[in-house]
């Protein structure tokens, strides 16, 4: 199986780095990952709706160049389905099944994902009612994609 997280921003903070390393690791075990970071657009902090859509759908549409047809794209969006663990494993796992090689987990900027991006989307994945940086949430979707083949492979894992 092979999964790529698209997401908005680069990792400034050292401690992100370690983590996300780490896990980029550990993943290494049991899939093919690649996490692809593309430039955030400039955003002040007094924008317009009109501006702020303008930024999204800039954003959008790197985001969308670097999905390829036959992908499985899992978008993270607060207004999404909340999951368990068990039951991302459960996701994971039948989508091998069903035969999809390549997911794409997509993480937008500060301002979210553009609505062609969530259209492009198969499923969207919430983690919380909560908002998150999005440079913490790559973080911990690794550890929860990580979490997710522990499960599925029978291997112990902090409960």
């Amino acid at each position: 199986m092979r999964i790529s997280v698209v997401c908005v921003g680069k990792i400034k903070e050292k401690y992100l780095k370690l983590g996300i390393d780490e896990f980029s690791k550990r993943l290494s075990k049991y899939c093919k990952l690649e996490v692809i970071e593309l430039d955030d657009e400039k955003a002040p902090e007094n924008l317009s709706d009109k501006e702020m859509m303008m930024i999204k759908e800039k954003e959008g549409k790197k985001i969308l160049s670097k999905i390829k047809d036959n992908s499985h794209v899992i978008a993270l969006a607060i207004d999404g389905k909340n999951l368990s663990s068990e039951e991302l494993a459960d996701t994971i796992d039948n989508l091998g099944v069903r035969g999809t090689s390549h997911i794409v987990f997509v993480i937008g900027g500060s301002l979210g994902l553009s609505d062609d991006v969530m259209r492009r989307a198969n499923y969207k994945l919430s983690f919380s009612k909560m908002t998150f940086p999005h440079q913490l949430m790559r973080l911990i979707l690794l550890e929860q994609v990580y979490r997710a083949y522990r499960i599925n492979n029978g291997e112990p894992y902090h409960k």
